[in-house]
């Protein structure tokens, strides 16, 4: 199992801040805020770790992170050269993947909870994909779940009328098919290759499963939820708890 941080991205609605630097290198709480994604991998157990970042900034990346020693893992690096969603910005993974699962994690999601065993039980799932969801106020942000008891029945990326209020957060886990899914997608009406295009094809063969988070989540990619992300990390000293 490997671990993919998805940490490119130009940080715009984080302007000025993010003038001068990646926004996944802001502070949260004691911590530049892809240390929480790193403990996040690192705590169900995985420390092989591809960090995808912009060519602008993988110098600063590189210089905070090194070569992993001081998190006990080790991290290969890759360049997004262009901001072009998040399935293109995964691709540049699949080498590195070498045919086995992987856990995707988005640089800017921040949770005081442990995904361990979520991740555990994509384990014990014999293929497909499972993702994690999260009641949200605002669900017309991401993409958007229809879900019954057992099954994620429809992704809806930002829809105008959502049809639940569960958005599918940024804990992506994948077996191999994921990269011939990312190459028959096409980019959306935004110009981007959606991540909820991938995750629709594995609906579309019943192999998609999915958990309810749990703990404190946010994406820290405005000055609101950036606000939130230090005051949730700061409750638990910037330590994940272990999930029920």
């Amino acid at each position: 199992m490997k671990g993919i941080i998805l940490a490119g991205g130009k940080g715009t609605r984080l302007y000025p801040l993010t003038k001068v630097t990646n926004k996944h290198l802001l502070p949260v709480g004691k911590e530049p805020m892809i240390f929480n994604p790193i403990k996040q991998l690192i705590s169900s157990g995985i420390t092989d770790i591809l960090v995808v970042t912009s060519t602008q900034h993988m110098g600063a990346v590189v210089n905070l992170l090194g070569s992993g020693k001081k998190f006990g893992c080790s991290f290969t690096y890759k360049v997004q050269e262009e901001a072009g969603g998040i399935a293109q910005a995964l691709a540049l993974a699949e080498n590195f993947a070498k045919g086995e699962k992987i856990v995707v994690i988005l640089g800017d999601n921040i949770s005081t909870t442990s995904i361990k065993p979520n991740v555990d039980r994509f384990v014990n799932q014999k293929c497909g994909a499972r993702v994690l969801l999260k009641k949200v106020g605002d669900p017309e942000r991401y993409g958007v779940a229809a879900i019954d008891e057992k099954k994620v029945i429809q992704i809806e990326e930002k829809p105008n009328s959502p049809k639940s209020d569960y958005a599918v957060i940024g804990y992506y886990m994948y077996d191999s098919q994921v990269f011939n899914f990312i190459r028959e997608i096409n980019p959306s009406d935004r110009g981007e290759m959606e991540i909820s295009s991938v995750n629709n094809l594995y609906i579309e063969k019943g192999q998609l499963e999915y958990d309810i988070l749990e703990g404190s989540w946010t994406d820290a990619g405005t000055f609101e939820s950036l606000k939130f992300a230090n005051e949730i990390v700061l409750e638990t000293n910037n330590q994940l708890k272990n999930s029920n």
